[in-house]
């Protein structure tokens, strides 16, 4: 996968071999690695008030998508997604 850029639609497959279509939400770098935060684009067009599920990728080496193994590397990346989101919050306001 080429450069990744906020806002870019692509489908991915899931755990149950099911293609998933997702908006790319943010991106941003964590001790040297690149990730995104994506959301399921079906999830996006509708209401909801309960908010909507955000998903972060790892992008690796060869600029392919993959899941965060590590439970202490999904908390740092988690904890860097949500200054951001909080700060597109506050300039909301």
């Amino acid at each position: 996968m080429d450069n990744i850029e906020v806002g870019e639609v692509f489908t991915i497959i899931d755990e149950n071999e099911t293609e998933q279509t997702v908006e790319v939400l943010a991106k941003v770098t964590v001790e040297g690695s690149s990730y995104v935060a994506v959301s399921f684009l079906e999830d996006l067009s509708e209401e909801n008030e309960e908010g909507i599920d955000i998903f972060p990728l790892k992008i690796d080496d060869n600029r392919d998508l993959s899941a965060i193994e590590s439970d202490e590397e999904f908390n740092k990346v988690s904890e860097a997604f949500d200054a951001i989101f909080d700060e597109a919050e506050t300039d909301q306001d």
